[in-house]
């Protein structure tokens, strides 16, 4: 006699739940680590830049007032809002400073390979940096010798670009630009009047600080990723 016999319903029912859990979870698991991946991506996508930035900037920085040809030639230095007309001569190669932008001059070529013409005419010897953080926008521009301010760290809003970053130095009270004088003594910005002038040729030290956020929310946590990074710069030329 053949007393063999199959599974019941219940029993079928029970292993197809069983195996239904199973694959919920390991679905779960893997949408988890793509999120979590991707969340990574983006954040060494964020540093990548924000460093980049960062060095370009404080290399450029270091570089003010640089004047190998006419190291007393007080008129080489321009006006930076139109890099042309003679700007103040006691400000040398930083001719505007304030929390938020900077312009520095520098005579570095003379469109042969060598140091310095007299004159500021060639690419990159007049440089401005400005964060530009109205409404939606949190963006570091570049401007060289007067071509235009292009986005140079993040992007504007009404671009329609991708922007792996937002910088948010005014969202959290940080200056992206202090200045110091021989003794690491910082002056503050006047902000009524833009910026303390007067203490422009003292200036002997730029500390530079990006505060930024990733553009795109983090899945896991509902948040931006935020980093900041920050260094100073010596202007021995200045």
């Amino acid at each position: 006699m053949n007393n063999s016999r199959g599974f019941t319903l219940i029993e079928i029912l029970v292993a197809m739940a069983i195996s239904l859990i199973m694959l919920f979870a390991i679905g779960a698991a893997i949408e988890s680590a793509s999120r979590s991946a991707g969340g990574i991506e983006r954040k060494v996508t964020a540093q990548q830049d924000v460093r980049a930035a960062l060095e370009l900037m404080a290399m450029e920085i270091r570089m003010a007032s640089y004047n190998p040809i006419l190291p007393s030639n007080n008129a080489l230095w321009l006006n930076p809002a139109a890099c042309a007309g003679a700007g103040s001569p006691l400000w040398k190669g930083v001719q505007v400073a304030t929390a938020n932008s900077i312009s520095v001059e520098m005579d570095i070529s003379d469109g042969a390979g060598g140091d310095g013409q007299g004159a500021l005419t060639e690419n990159n010897e007049i440089i401005s940096y400005n964060y530009v953080s109205a409404g939606a926008d949190r963006v570091i521009t570049r401007n060289t010798n007067c071509g235009g301010a292009q986005p140079f760290l993040g992007d504007f809003a009404a671009s329609g670009n991708p922007r792996t970053v937002r910088v948010i130095n005014s969202d959290l009270g940080i200056p992206v630009f202090r200045y110091f004088d021989g003794q690491e003594n910082p002056w503050a910005i006047d902000t009524a009047a833009g910026v303390n002038t007067a203490q422009i040729p003292n200036i002997r030290m730029i500390e530079i600080t990006l505060a930024v956020e990733t553009d795109e929310i983090n899945p896991d946590t509902k948040q931006r990723r935020r980093m900041i990074y920050s260094t100073r710069e010596i202007l021995r030329n200045h």
